[in-house]
């Protein structure tokens, strides 16, 4: 009997991919839907359904607990769902648990949007303003830092063993020359990137609707994603 499929609704971005990435880990069946981001994709009424926030990623799976659908939003969520739907990449003991769960927060709450206002300020704002590409530029540079310490002591980011905390870090580095880094000046830091980079399931997840993104150049994309259209009342 085949297993039900999970239906992944995303965009080709980091948080995106944290979600792909950890479907091809678990193998787990799974068919996504793009939601382009560029063109408001992530206001209809059938996504915020399932993604109040209008957010990507989201998923919804038919076999959720007790058999019954669920839907979730917001990635880290995700990945402690689909981790503990298939019991892989979390450990089962508390100690272990908290020890991926810290550092999954630590990505949620620091990498993503740092790393995001990085990229923002130095590529995407209307206006070069210094003090906010040297504010985020630092703090990206901290935050690769404190990466990059954990890691000289650590085979992985929570432990001995690959986990979701990984899994959540790894797509948001991919993009470190926007950020203002230099890899080599990171060498844990990087070990444990080409060792992530060449699991061929992080391989696959990363190609996953890869082919339909594309640089963001337009004034319309840029309204969308940042002006006035992202506060609208809905």
């Amino acid at each position: 009997m085949l297993s039900p499929v999970i239906d992944v609704y995303s965009w080709a971005t980091p948080n995106g991919h944290k979600v792909h990435i950890m479907l091809e880990e678990c193998r787990l069946a799974y068919a996504a839907h793009p939601v382009n981001i560029g063109t408001g994709d992530q206001f209809a009424p059938a996504f915020l359904k399932i993604s109040p926030n209008n957010k990507i990623p989201a998923i919804t799976d038919p076999d959720g607990q007790g058999g019954k659908p669920i839907s979730l939003f917001e990635s880290g969520a995700i990945l402690v769902y689909l981790a503990g739907k298939t019991g892989q990449f979390m450990p089962r003991d508390d100690r272990g648990r908290y020890d991926v769960l810290q550092w999954l927060m630590f990505q949620m709450g620091g990498v993503g949007p740092m790393l995001g206002q990085a990229h923002h300020f130095r590529l995407y704002a209307p206006e070069k303003i210094q003090y906010a590409i040297d504010r985020y530029s630092n703090e990206a540079k901290r935050i690769y830092g404190v990466i990059d310490k954990r890691l000289a002591e650590s085979k992985f980011i929570a432990g001995k063993q690959y986990s979701i905390a990984d899994i959540a870090i790894f797509p948001w580095l991919r993009s470190w020359e926007n950020q203002g880094i230099e890899l080599t000046d990171y060498p844990h830091l990087k070990a444990w990137f080409d060792t992530v980079s060449a699991r061929p399931a992080v391989q696959r997840g990363v190609k996953v609707l890869a082919d339909l993104r594309k640089p963001i150049t337009d004034n319309k994309a840029r309204e969308i994603l940042f002006g006035k259209t992202q506060y609208d009342k809905r």
